[in-house]
């Protein structure tokens, strides 16, 4: 396929699911629309949401969880939660490796709301790391497995009926027509969406040693199970207008610490918590030739804080930049944690490589560069 930018912002056509309408990524229009939103209305349904979940459930300890990693996001959802009067369990699915200033910021978060950390088995999680890369390109799919099963599992444990979860990613960053407008996440959005990319939990028996029992931890709750408990998870940022940068602002007036995780990333307050993010990221690059930095700040340009022209010649100098580095902790040290080299990281990475994407194999040469000159 050929590769085209936004005329908005930087984003490409090669991002899944991301349709252009007349030049335009699906993540542009939809942010034109935000001045027709009555916010004020939104605000009001999430205040009756809250209010008759408090009703359902006189005198509970928590009325919701906060799925969360520390971050900016989730700071921001705690503390606006709590502002209306509602009473958050902070839920934390431990992430495959966890940074210094990860730990720092999940810490911070716990001063404000109670904070439970469901924590899988180490050697377990190191394995399907590995099969991640081997099998679909992603070092976190494990992860996001687990982002999208232990709030629903302590949910329905818990009886606490009301999960939030931050952004609605097809309406931040571009998605097929109609799921900007999800206020729910189902269970059909996870399964499209939540970044399986067609390998399911038990998919996985029987390599590397991986059993059914060490596969229970990534199974989401039955049917009947979530039935039972009533559970809804509900984006957050349905609604209200999202704003990364804003809840950067607040996380860190309230003690988030912040730090630039990699030169590939534009924003110095997201994905602090992960070391294996720069792979994953990376392998994102090689994929689909634009990195987290390009998403990051396609944003800033829709906001009108960067210039599109400025915000492209940054994508130019700094997309796809090789994590040797990742918010503090060198790359062999994520590969020794997974058991794999090097030259074995290479290696799944020349499996899903868009070649067509990049100029005679280089990696680090991708078509539209070449052509910008």
């Amino acid at each position: 396929m050929d590769f085209v930018r936004c005329k908005t912002c930087c984003m490409p056509n090669t991002r899944p699911d991301t349709p252009f309408v007349e030049g335009e990524c699906s993540a542009c229009v939809t942010y034109k629309k935000r001045p027709t939103i009555d916010w004020s209305g939104r605000e009001q349904e999430l205040v009756r949401l809250l209010e008759q979940n408090r009703y359902a459930c006189p005198g509970a300890e928590f009325d919701c969880i906060v799925p969360s990693s520390g971050g900016k996001d989730s700071t921001w959802q705690v503390l606006k939660l709590l502002e209306l009067g509602a009473k958050p369990l902070v839920v934390t699915a431990t992430t495959c490796h966890l940074t210094p200033i990860g730990r720092r910021n999940i810490d911070n978060l716990a001063r404000y709301a109670t904070t439970i950390e469901i924590t899988p088995n180490r050697s377990v999680r190191a394995r399907l790391n590995k099969l991640g890369l081997e099998m679909v390109g992603d070092i976190s799919w494990p992860e996001h497995v687990s982002i999208f099963t232990t709030p629903f599992k302590v949910a329905c444990q818990m009886g606490i009926p009301l999960i939030f979860y931050g952004e609605n990613p097809q309406a931040e960053y571009g998605g097929p027509p109609g799921t900007e407008q999800a206020r729910e996440m189902t269970r059909r959005w996870v399964s499209e969406f939540g970044g399986f990319l067609g390998l399911r939990p038990m998919d996985v028996v029987g390599l590397l040693g991986i059993t059914e029992r060490d596969m229970q931890e990534y199974l989401p709750p039955s049917d009947e199970a979530m039935a039972r408990a009533g559970v809804s998870a509900y984006f957050l940022g349905s609604f209200y207008e999202w704003d990364s940068l804003r809840n950067a602002d607040v996380a860190c007036k309230h003690g988030m610490k912040a730090r630039v995780p990699s030169e590939a990333n534009w924003w110095v307050e997201e994905n602090l918590d992960n070391a294996q993010t720069g792979i994953h990221d990376w392998f994102g690059w090689l994929k689909y030739s634009y990195g987290r930095g390009c998403a990051q700040i396609s944003v800033d340009v829709r906001a009108g804080r960067i210039p599109r022209d400025q915000a492209l010649e940054w994508v130019n100098n700094h997309d796809g930049t090789f994590p040797d580095e990742y918010a503090g902790v060198q790359l062999d040290a994520v590969l020794a944690n997974i058991g794999m080299t090097r030259a074995e990281l290479f290696e799944a990475a020349s499996q899903f490589v868009s070649h067509e994407l990049f100029v005679d194999g280089d990696w680090s040469k991708p078509v539209w560069r070449a052509h910008a000159g």
